[in-house]
């Protein structure tokens, strides 16, 4: 409706009740102009109905929404179902063009709109988030670890001469599979233990530099966000060897935006030293389903480089999720979560740590790693060497999610390299240990569900029972744990149920 077609409607209806009308429409314009001027996240976020809204209005600017289009090609956003078009608020064409991810369409102007719109939004949630030099991003709708093998292939072209890739060692699939799959040879560097925890070998690293020659030498590829005792990496220090070698740094980010001191630790890496980008994860980042991923860093020419080596356009599902939810939170909402978070992982830490005194075990000292906590498992260990997979089963069957029981002596191989002591971060640990996590969305009543759970599951194994006598959960034990936590369906989730 504009100004027109008000005026058109004061024919049927009282006018004073169309400039009401009218006004209220006002309202919605303003706050996209806003949006439109800015590029950044809102303070408040909005309601449902002006999101919709705004999405439509994207939408009829997609010439697969003109009223009378005729397209004869053969991508001419063609979508057989109704119910996949309003699951995508049709807006079908994707985002970028089939030499650049970051390109407009001619043919798309509201797509391309929503995709630039939620790069700069992205952009701006970073820098609130702790980077605040971060100068170029864009949203790939990849997971973080074929995310940082574009960023691998991008220096590809800057470095042929070069086939390893320096890495401190974290046992996760993804990011070491993310080299082997870009065609570089991973150099793993152990980690070392100081007091409970795995820290950066600085020495080592340095010390392959000079034994493998800084020309030969991709990048170093650096973690932020890890399981306990792994923590963060020296990123400062690996930032300044980086520039002192002249050798790209890329980090793999995967769930730090939410933890400020991983954030800082990128801040004070790009201020001390060299970063060239840095990847996380949209779902673990900020609660929206899986499959997209942020490139950042504090070259404009450097991340376009990698948006351009993206072949082919893209799906916009990823953007169109966390623009959405970014703009229903705003800053301020996403700055609660943020706190929630933190102030959950201290109940957390607080909670598991009396259980684990309990048992006579202890909550490892891991004060660098922000997100993730480890729960040592030695005297069930020394009890049954079964025990601890076992343990790991029953928090499972308990509808216990994201728990992590750690053996000793576990050999796994990938991709055809051995990893000895893998889900440890290291060749040998001094104990068997448990994980648990607090990241963005966790509420009180997970955790309390949760350690509820693990202490019948440490009792029944203490007590010698099986997996099926110990861990038996009927329905009427759901329901009492669920009214406990004050759920009802209505607001389930709440409880992580």
């Amino acid at each position: 409706m504009n100004a027109e077609n008000f005026e058109a409607s004061e024919r049927l209806v009282n006018a004073t009740y169309v400039r009401q009308g009218s006004q209220g429409r006002r309202a919605h314009e303003l706050r996209f102009r806003t949006l439109l001027e800015q590029g950044k996240c809102p303070e408040v976020g909005w309601d449902e109905s002006t999101i919709e809204l705004f999405l439509h209005e994207l939408a009829i600017m997609d010439s697969n929404n003109f009223l009378g289009n005729c397209g004869v090609g053969e991508r001419e956003g063609r979508v057989s179902s109704g119910l996949v078009a309003r699951r995508h608020y049709r807006l079908i064409h994707g985002i970028g063009r089939s030499g650049d991810i970051s390109a407009v369409q001619p043919k798309a102007a509201g797509s391309s709109l929503l995709n630039k719109l939620t790069n700069s939004v992205v952009l701006d949630i970073i820098k609130l988030a702790g980077v605040r030099t971060a100068s170029c991003c864009f949203v790939v709708p990849m997971a973080t670890g074929m995310s940082l093998t574009l960023c691998f292939l991008t220096l590809r072209h800057k470095r042929p001469k070069a086939k390893y890739i320096i890495w401190p060692r974290i046992d996760q699939k993804s990011c070491f599979k993310s080299m082997i799959t870009a065609g570089f040879e991973p150099v793993v560097i152990e980690n070392i233990l100081e007091g409970d925890e795995l820290r950066t070998d600085l020495r080592a690293v340095e010390a392959k530099i000079q034994d493998l020659g800084a020309d030969n030498i991709l990048c170093v590829h650096s973690t932020t966000s890890c399981f306990a005792p792994r923590v963060p990496d020296r990123l400062e220090e690996l930032a300044e060897i980086c520039a002192r070698y002249d050798i790209p740094h890329i980090v793999n980010n995967a769930y730090g935006v939410q933890s400020s001191k991983c954030m800082h630790l990128i801040q004070q890496g790009a201020r001390r030293g060299r970063i060239d980008a840095f990847v996380q994860s949209l779902d673990k980042n900020f609660m929206v389903p899986v499959g997209g991923a942020i490139i950042a860093g504090f070259s404009d020419s450097f991340i376009q480089e990698i948006s351009k080596m993206y072949p082919g356009r893209a799906s916009a599902s990823p953007s169109l999720d966390v623009l959405i939810t970014l703009l229903s939170l705003g800053t301020k909402g996403y700055q609660q979560l943020l706190k929630e978070r933190k102030d959950m992982f201290s109940y957390l830490s607080s909670e598991v740590k009396k259980l684990a005194e309990a048992c006579s075990e202890r909550l490892l000292n891991t004060p660098h790693n922000p997100i993730s906590l480890a729960m040592s498992l030695k005297n069930l260990d020394e009890q049954s060497g079964a025990a601890i997979t076992q343990l790991g089963s029953m928090l499972f069957t308990r509808q216990v999610s994201g728990a992590r029981v750690v053996p000793l002596g576990s050999k796994q191989t990938v991709s055809g390299y051995a990893f000895k002591g893998f889900m440890s971060h290291t060749n040998e640990y001094h104990c068997a240990y448990l994980n648990a996590a607090s990241a963005i969305g966790m509420t009180k009543q997970d955790v309390d569900v949760f350690l509820k759970r693990l202490d019948k599951c440490l009792k029944a194994l203490r007590q010698g029972k099986n997996s099926e006598e110990g861990i038996s959960v009927t329905n009427e034990e759901v329901v009492s744990e669920m009214e406990k936590c004050h759920v009802t369906e209505g607001n389930a989730k709440d409880c992580g149920r």
